[in-house]
């Protein structure tokens, strides 16, 4: 088939890099200006390097709303549209323009995680597996009918770059496989249930900050969650932002104030976590490793001195 992409980051890189190694002919490119967003400069693969390195035409737009792109568009004359992190609504003007439509690929379970950040939620929400969906766009986002999804296992230890590693090589795959099923003139997919629908919004800075009412296997989770290179949890000592690098649930229980620095338990330090620690005793988080104001990366054990004090969610 003769396709249009849309896409940007490592993402959309590895969408570009699978049609061109597929037999579909890649007839036109669309991606987005680079962007100093915190989490948009992390995995920045070039959509638009990897296009002109191939010799295929390439339009930058923050918005693909213009008269000029729709006019490029119809003379690109593509059977398909593949999209992959686009971030902005895509109009129906655009995505019903080709023959069979519009194939989104979204790097979550759908109808679960529509949106944004979607890994880095589910790890947060105790997920016990990830994936990548590819669906044909409507008007609803991230809604349409599935035609291919896979899913991969998250693993009591993954970090959000481990998700991303497992996740990405499922890109390929996923859309050559719904390709061909296109190809092959199939029509009818798998409906979304949307009772099960769920739509997250982008990451930010204020989303890492440690909130210690939080059962500490949620805030184990986000720490997990929110592993190099994305931004680091983080909380705040003696009025000094604090990194949480590592962190484990402790073994024992330990009641008190949430926040309070506690216990040295094997290689962390405790910190009373839950809303109900003041009642009974729960499962705090041990944190293992941190990073200081001015950079520095320390053992917590070595970081905490001494115990007493308190950690808090803001300075």
């Amino acid at each position: 088939m003769r396709v249009v992409m849309f896409g940007y980051q490592t993402w959309g890189h590895r969408t570009l890099q699978a049609l061109l190694d597929s037999e579909h002919d890649v007839a036109l490119v669309v991606t987005h200006p680079k962007s100093d967003h915190a989490y948009e400069k992390i995995w920045s693969d070039s959509v638009a390097d990897l296009a002109e390195e191939h010799g295929v035409p390439v339009l930058i737009r923050n918005r693909p709303d213009d008269d000029e792109l729709f006019e490029r568009l119809k003379e690109a004359d593509p059977d398909i549209i593949v999209a992959n992190n686009w971030r902005t609504w895509i109009p129906p003007r655009i995505f019903d323009l080709p023959r069979h439509g519009t194939l989104n690929v979204h790097d979550s379970l759908l109808p679960k995680y529509a949106g944004f950040s979607p890994l880095i939620w589910a790890l947060i929400n105790g997920e016990p597996e990830v994936g990548v969906t590819a669906h044909m766009m409507n008007d609803e986002l991230d809604a349409g009918d599935i035609v291919r999804q896979e899913a991969v296992p998250v693993g009591p230890t993954d970090t959000a770059t481990d998700l991303f590693h497992k996740t990405v090589d499922l890109i390929a795959p996923v859309t050559t496989g719904a390709l061909d099923l296109i190809a092959a003139g199939q029509t009818e997919f798998t409906q979304q249930d949307r009772s099960q629908a769920s739509f997250f919004h982008k990451r930010s800075i204020e989303d890492s900050r440690i909130d210690w009412t939080w059962p500490a296997e949620d805030l184990e989770r986000l720490v997990r969650a929110q592993s190099e290179p994305y931004p680091s949890t983080y909380t705040f000592h003696k009025g000094k932002r604090l990194e949480v690098l590592a962190a484990v649930v402790s073994q024992g229980r330990y009641g008190g104030t949430p926040g309070r620095i506690f216990y040295r338990e094997g290689d962390g330090v405790v910190i009373v976590a839950g809303a109900d620690a003041r009642t009974g005793g729960n499962h705090g988080l041990a944190i293992t490793r941190v990073r200081t104001e001015d950079g520095r990366e320390l053992a917590a054990t070595e970081y905490f001195s001494s115990m007493g004090g308190y950690l808090t969610t803001h300075p």
